[in-house]
């Protein structure tokens, strides 16, 4: 039996697009607060999207004024940190109410323990491909890698998923995976998402037909 995977659409930014995908049946759509990032999200509304989706701010090394304030302002339901955040920041987010999913970059070389400080903090990790611009690389890492995991909390794959991949992603074996980050591959331009692109790869991900319009 297929796994029932969480669907998180990332880099979003344009209002028409959001709402595009709003219609599809995912979990959360990210927003980019990084002013580097092409899909930086910087004149986001506070758009009401349906409530079976969380809004979700991705942050790389902001201080806790800045997303708290971004919180209330766009009525966000999720943060993710990106950068070198420690466990006090998310600490500190989880007593706003909103859910806290923190990134690492995985390669041949990481180090598991960067992860204990966070283990009873966070709802779920989220590995990506290590990049010195905190992700949007379009690359996959060695999944290989996460055999190596040696906790408990869920996470996210990220990293160069694709129509091309997903399959192999759907049926990498482990219960802790949990969630597909889906983005540079399903886009027409930076934070421009192709809906019918996405409405293919969410009938790989289903399993059933998604009605195009």
């Amino acid at each position: 039996m297929r796994k029932d995977f969480i669907i998180k659409v990332c880099g979003m930014k344009e209002e028409q697009n959001i709402m595009q995908l709003s219609e599809l049946p995912i979990q959360y759509i990210g927003h980019i607060f990084y002013s580097k990032s092409a899909r930086y999200a910087a004149d986001i509304l506070d758009l009401k999207l349906p409530s079976n989706i969380k809004k979700t701010g991705v942050f790389v090394n902001s201080d806790l004024k800045e997303i708290t304030d971004l919180i209330d302002k766009l009525s966000l339901d999720a943060i993710q940190l990106h950068g070198e955040e420690r466990a006090e920041l998310a600490e500190s987010l989880k007593t706003k109410g909103v859910e806290v999913i923190k990134a690492f970059g995985i390669d041949e070389n990481f180090n598991w323990q960067q992860l204990d400080p966070f283990i009873n903090i966070v709802d779920y990790f989220l590995f990506d491909t290590k990049s010195s611009a905190y992700g949007g690389t379009g690359k996959t890492f060695n999944w290989e890698k996460l055999h190596e995991y040696p906790y408990n909390v869920p996470y996210f794959l990220s990293g160069g998923l694709s129509t091309d991949n997903l399959n192999e992603a759907l049926k990498f074996d482990d219960d802790r995976l949990v969630g597909l980050d889906l983005n540079s591959k399903f886009e027409t331009e930076p934070g421009i998402k192709d809906i019918e692109k996405l409405k293919l790869a969410l009938k790989t991900i289903r399993n059933e037909q998604i009605s195009s319009k």
